[in-house]
């Protein structure tokens, strides 16, 4: 029987996923409600595949959270369920080591499919994902990496450069030469600019 743990910081969301999964027949081992707890619950229950909300208030976020899971000596599978399908929120994902990534108003059935593939490492994306990855490497404009999206992401929020360098772990020149490809790829010549059209082409929220 496929073991699995559900991070999510909405306790009405874990015992949906609950619900839906063990009428399944799919074991649900324990329930966290932030990234912190994932980790420390995995290591004491040992589940196959982790479901793993991306948006967990304070601290880490479901993507810190997947890149540790996967540093585990024996790690998880994780699939992202989320209501975010951004270019900046995928790729970020799939660069953290998830296996998956669905959306939380997906259709019942295509959830447990989602499930059951991702517990056995296969690739699990929702049509509208798999659609946006695609076009994103078939348009060289939005082909922006998954560290450029990051970074344009805090200048969004209103970060400095320096504010995104001591984020990221950067020299505030690494930001800038970020920034200078950034602009070059979006067709744009600040960072007003860069956000607005971003958003324009659905790569940030």
């Amino acid at each position: 029987m496929t073991r699995v743990l559900i991070t999510d910081d909405h306790p009405v969301v874990r015992a949906g996923l609950r619900m839906l999964l063990e009428a399944a027949g799919i074991e649900v081992v324990t329930e966290a409600a932030s990234g912190t707890e994932a980790i420390e619950l995995t290591r004491m229950h040992q589940p196959e595949l982790v479901l793993m909300d991306l948006q967990l208030g304070p601290g880490m976020d479901g993507v810190a959270a997947t890149a540790a899971l996967r540093e585990l000596p024996d790690p998880p599978h994780v699939l992202i369920v989320t209501t975010y399908d951004t270019d900046a929120d995928i790729l970020r994902a799939v660069e953290a080591g998830a296996v998956g990534y669905l959306l939380k108003d997906a259709p019942p059935d295509e959830l447990i499919r989602a499930v059951r593939k991702a517990a056995h490492g296969e690739t699990a994306l929702a049509p509208v994902v798999a659609d946006r990855l695609l076009a994103s490497l078939r348009n060289p404009v939005q082909r922006l990496s998954a560290r450029e999206l990051e970074v344009l992401t805090l200048v969004a929020d209103g970060a400095s450069n320096r504010e995104v360098a001591r984020k990221i772990f950067v020299s505030e020149a690494t930001v800038k030469s970020h920034l200078v490809h950034i602009f070059d790829k979006l067709g744009v010549d600040s960072r007003t600019a860069a956000v607005g059209r971003a958003r324009d082409l659905g790569l940030l929220r």
